[in-house]
């Protein structure tokens, strides 16, 4: 029977669907672990429509995995980096296009900062960009009270003492300055809260206006403010690089359940 063009094999469809590899469906399907419309399928190269065809893994079916959306954000001062808020405040969900799958902003973005905002629906790399693991670089312009100098300069670059402990090294440089502020670009390895404040802070420049130009391997660049627009493949694939950085990102390709942190020397507590 010749195969018409809505047919795929069925190890393809598996991989698809993000359950497993193609080598592991392939395995799945020689082990008698996945049905087709109710019949046991051991053959591989098996063929099937993906859109009239119930298959069955394991006895559960086979959710189709939507595919990876990734956008960048140009978000303006006054929107909180939330797809919803309590409190009825503007929205990063307001600048978008609704659209059928699901995505969430990785990281925040000051309500008053504006700038590069990465927003996808792929949770394993949203987890390794922000992962203290991975030292993925934000880099802002930053408008301060003043100007930095020499001891300024060092203190940010050897890293600091925050409330909440010492701080990675900074990269800093000067961009322009004026009588009463200047600008500076500062890169960061860390995601705490309010981190590029507090650090200026803490050296005695208040932070004016802040807006991240780059995050990790993507670049603002000429983005108009407000707009968004979706990664191209090669920004998709240098994210995606990050998976193989982050050594505790479980993939959507694993199968079975997760490892047991329990010590298996450990006798189980009994139950009363």
């Amino acid at each position: 029977m010749p195969i018409t063009s809505a047919q795929v094999r069925l190890q393809k469809v598996i991989a698809r669907s993000g359950l497993a590899s193609r080598r592991a469906a392939e395995t799945l399907i020689q082990e008698g672990r996945v049905t087709v419309n109710g019949k046991t399928v051991t053959v591989l190269g098996t063929c099937i429509d993906p859109n009239r065809d119930h298959v069955k893994v394991n006895g559960r079916h086979l959710k189709t995995q939507p595919p990876d959306i990734f956008l960048m954000l140009h978000k303006p001062g006054g929107y909180v980096s939330t797809m919803n808020d309590p409190l009825d405040r503007p929205t990063i969900a307001d600048l978008l296009e609704t659209g059928s799958i699901r995505t969430f902003p990785v990281g925040r973005l000051d309500s008053d900062s504006e700038g590069l905002l990465l927003l996808t629906n792929n949770g394993d790399i949203a987890q390794a960009c922000l992962h203290p693991r991975n030292h993925v670089n934000k880099t802002y312009l930053v408008k301060i009270k003043g100007s930095l100098d020499n001891e300024d300069m060092t203190k940010l670059k050897n890293g600091l003492l925050l409330e909440d402990g010492p701080t990675a090294p900074a990269h800093v440089r000067r961009i322009r300055q004026t009588e009463a502020n200047s600008w500076i670009e500062m890169t960061i390895s860390e995601g705490r809260n309010h981190q590029v404040k507090r650090m200026l802070d803490c050296v005695g420049h208040p932070v004016i206006k802040l807006k991240r130009v780059k995050f990790g391997p993507l670049a603002l660049g000429d983005l108009p403010i407000g707009a968004s627009r979706y990664l191209s493949d090669e920004e998709a694939n240098a994210l995606r690089t990050l998976l193989h950085r982050h050594p505790s990102s479980r993939s959507r390709n694993q199968i079975g359940p997760r490892p047991s942190k329990r010590n298996p020397h450990r006798p189980r507590k009994q139950r009363t």
